[in-house]
């Protein structure tokens, strides 16, 4: 029998519903990657997505080495890799000179993603997509989220589809979508930062004139950056560039909206010195930019992820990235809880990323100033500083020490979750990473083999790491969700144990095999 919740009909209760463990909404990267994360570890997953088709041109092209790393055990890395540029050639054009870069393999050290990866979200979307159709989670398209209610035992949310009003019942509610996002503002989380005066274009455009095919070209001026890549959407590039945002607009923020001139684009074009005409343009956006951060990532059985928790502007290329690593984060974690609530593990998830996601802000708020502002010193530098400088560029980016520490920078490698209070030491020991900080990779002998650990941690699970003398633990009740590697060229009667998301959980220098149990109990 129908019924009225506020201005809406709601003429049925979706009873499927009370079978899911989660409901996500918004299926761009970080809402595919919590779901794929979730049903990995058990979890009984839904995904809606309010447009009826996947949104199109992508805005992100650039996948980082730890996001790959944490994407490696759900199965997706080398279909990821099968789409993607790994050795992308760039040229900077620096006032009238122009410096060649080998972007490839960059040497960064124990990990398997030595490189910089180019690669589409359009693509990244599909990839994550179509592991989750394999595992029978199909993206319900076309269903958007109208409102929501919840308590301590979980969540109902009230969604439109076909017409109507429908309620689905769900254990956790995420909101991965978008930074205006509709679950932010249900849960009453506050939304802190402010907008930039700049913004950004994106085009896809036919380009006539003397420019190096398939090669990123990157741009620096005294109004701001230019960047070519070649991985347009139905034209050969894409460009991305800044301006400055309309006075009047200048207090507003979202997705991509407003189609920009022909003549605007080819006038971003003039301003880099490029010497190209643009003779076709199939699509065009102009992006408004923020920096934002939410005052909360939970509340309740309510969690955010994504551009739903934290904006930036596209400088260092974290969005997509920033998402994927809430994605790894917070997916075990709601899998693992969602028979019995873990209020550590779910807190955990807030105490852990809302502070990485911070300092994120704060990486890519001093690139974007360097990168896009017009205040006189940053344009004087890409306007005049850099020009001056350009001789000396090759020399910098033959340093392979100092490129690889700038990836590692940018890749996010640094993140540790060391006050978490899923970071237990055992009896102390001097070797190795310490609780909460990244599992880095190396070569190590495993039955009478040698193998890479980030090898044998690809696949979902807790993964324990015995030293060669340590006797074999006793798992209890987490058993289904552990396993247990003897690393034969690792001395010593210690053990490690890594979370699903690759950060180091416990260590201990002895066997302590009730400090173990005790930790396997609050995550598992």
């Amino acid at each position: 029998m129908a019924r009225r919740r506020g201005d809406l009909t709601v003429d049925r209760v979706d009873h499927a519903g009370d079978a899911t463990d989660l409901l996500v909404v918004g299926a761009g990267p970080t809402g595919l990657a919590t779901a794929l994360q979730a049903q990995a570890h058990g979890a009984r997953v839904r995904v809606i997505e309010r447009r009826p088709e996947a949104f199109r041109p992508s805005r992100a092209m650039i996948m980082q080495s730890r996001t790959l790393e944490v994407l490696r055990p759900l199965g997706v890395a080398e279909d990821l890799l099968a789409r993607a540029d790994r050795s992308p050639r760039a040229q900077l054009h620096l006032g009238d000179r122009t410096v060649a870069a080998e972007l490839g393999d960059v040497a960064l050290r124990d990990t398997a993603y030595p490189h910089l990866t180019l690669v589409r979200q359009a693509d990244v979307e599909d990839v994550l997509a179509n592991a989750l159709a394999a595992r029978g989670v199909g993206v319900e398209r076309g269903v958007e989220l109208v409102g929501a209610s919840w308590d301590d035992e979980g969540a109902r949310a009230l969604v439109r589809r076909d017409g109507r009003a429908v309620e689905v019942d769900s254990r956790f509610l995420v909101g991965c979508d978008g930074p205006d996002s509709l679950v932010r503002r249900l849960a009453g989380i506050g939304w802190r930062g402010a907008r930039y005066a700049q913004e950004v274009v994106l085009a896809d455009v036919e380009l006539d004139g003397e420019l190096s095919p398939g090669v990123l070209h990157v741009v620096a001026g005294p109004r701001g950056l230019v960047f070519l890549f070649a991985l347009g959407e139905g034209a050969t590039w894409r460009l991305l560039g800044t301006r400055a945002a309309p006075h009047e607009e200048r207090g507003a923020f979202g997705p991509p909206g407003g189609e920009v001139p022909v003549a605007e684009v080819q006038r971003l074009l003039d301003e880099a010195g490029l010497g190209v005409l643009v003779v076709e343009q199939v699509w065009s956006s102009r992006v408004p930019l923020q920096h934002r951060l939410a005052t909360s990532f939970r509340s309740g059985p309510v969690f955010l992820a994504g551009d739903a928790a934290h904006a930036s502007s596209p400088a260092g290329a974290q969005g997509m990235n920033t998402g994927i690593l809430d994605a790894v984060n917070l997916g075990w974690k709601l899998a693992f809880a969602a028979s019995d609530g873990r209020p550590a593990l779910l807190d955990s998830y807030d105490l852990e990323r809302r502070p990485a996601a911070a300092q994120v802000l704060a990486l890519t708020h001093l690139i974007f100033f360097a990168e896009a502002s017009t205040r006189r010193l940053p344009a004087f530098v890409r306007g005049t500083v850099l020009p001056i400088a350009a001789p000396a560029v090759p020399v910098l980016l033959r340093q392979r020490q100092l490129m690889a520490a700038v990836v590692a920078l940018l890749s996010q490698r640094w993140v540790r979750y060391r006050t978490s209070p899923l970071s237990v030491v055992g009896t102390a020991t001097s070797r190795g990473a310490r609780p909460g900080d990244r599992l880095p990779d190396q070569a190590v002998t495993c039955q009478d083999r040698s193998q890479h650990l980030h090898e044998l941690t690809a696949a979902p699970g807790i993964h324990v790491l015995l030293e060669r003398g340590a006797s074999e633990p006793d798992l209890g009740p987490a058993a289904p969700r552990v396993t247990v590697h003897r690393i034969e060229s690792w001395p010593g009667r210690g053990l490690v144990a890594v979370r699903p998301d690759g950060h180091v959980g416990f260590r201990s220098g002895s066997p302590d095999a009730d400090r173990l149990a005790s930790w396997l109990r609050l995550v598992s």
